[in-house]
């Protein structure tokens, strides 16, 4: 059997780093108030000349070196976001244009919100595992800032930019176990950014609109219950998982998730406090942070799970 494996991590924050105490002397909100609710202290803003696509190869050239291969290496390339360049075409070709990429792989962008590296990272093992693909680029890149009402107490201090980026590789040995995708657009008003351009004009608010109490409520249940069915589907054991690698989009969530699968907090990589929720970008953060700083290991069983507006969601098991 063929295996998408990880073989390197790569991740980009921007320079300008906002903290609650930063936000308080722009809106009515507190670093106490932010922090109770969320675990945020502190937000990455994008430069005004920076763009997603920017972003997301800085995280991809830190990934190839990571795996020690050239971009000509990568016969595909999938970037999850919900804050694109432009309309078309797609931010995973610019990238590809930008990291110099000449072989004419395809590339292509997905998007399902905060669940976006979820769908691209399991869409990239499906070409792995089929053959079609030896060596993929899995980018999650947001740049959310530009999407936020900045009168909104409840939505903008939740919210940051950044980019993470993992490349797989075909292998005999483990990689992905399994992984499952779910979504239910009945609960699309709870999460949403409701705006249209046709005939030239913009129809609609250009900025987050969430219901914080429904999407907390849904998450911790759905999030809950899809780990649990990647586990079981696996023929997996819950003590059996190492690192949980969670959305990082409230604490309290990722408290909860961890504590339904028996996981005490040091077995979850947790970096919500120091970006926020960067959307599409805040797996792959996490995950290259764990790497990076030695807490995940070779060998060592990784879920990772996130939700995002659709509602769209999902799970994958990695043997890292």
């Amino acid at each position: 059997m063929q295996y998408a494996k990880i073989l390197g991590t790569g991740s980009y924050l921007p320079a300008n780093r906002v903290s609650n105490d930063d936000l308080a002397k722009k809106v009515d909100t507190s670093d106490e108030w932010i922090t109770t609710r969320t675990g945020i202290k502190f937000r990455h803003i994008a430069a005004d000349n920076e763009k997603t696509s920017d972003l997301a190869v800085q995280a991809a050239q830190r990934a190839l070196e990571s795996a020690k291969l050239n971009a000509d290496d990568i016969d595909l390339i999938v970037v999850a976001t919900t804050t694109p360049d432009m309309q078309f075409p797609s931010t995973a070709t610019i990238v590809q244009q930008k990291l110099g990429i000449t072989n004419s792989c395809p590339a292509f962008d997905v998007q399902a919100v905060c669940a976006g590296f979820m769908y691209a990272l399991t869409t990239a093992n499906a070409y792995i595992k089929s053959g079609m693909a030896k060596n993929v680029l899995v980018i999650g890149a947001e740049i959310f800032s530009r999407i936020l009402d900045w009168n909104d107490r409840t939505t903008c201090v939740l919210f940051g930019d950044g980019a993470g980026a993992v490349v797989l590789g075909a292998s005999d040995k483990p990689g992905i176990i399994h992984s499952k995708l779910k979504a239910d657009g009945n609960y699309l008003d709870l999460l949403k950014v409701p705006v249209q351009i046709a005939d030239g004009q913009i129809c609609g608010t250009p900025y987050l609109k969430m219901d914080g109490p429904g999407v907390f409520k849904f998450a911790v249940k759905m999030l809950s219950q899809v780990a649990d069915d990647v586990i079981t589907e696996a023929g997996y054991e819950q003590d059996q998982i190492d690192w949980l690698v969670p959305h990082q989009a409230n604490k309290r969530i990722i408290d909860a998730t961890a504590k339904h699968l028996g996981l005490s907090t040091d077995k979850v990589i947790l970096t919500v406090q120091d970006h926020g929720n960067t959307s599409a970008a805040s797996i792959p953060l996490a995950l290259d942070h764990g790497i990076r700083n030695g807490q995940i290991q070779r060998g060592q069983n990784l879920l990772l799970e996130g939700i995002g507006g659709g509602f769209a969601w999902g799970a994958v098991l990695v043997k890292y």
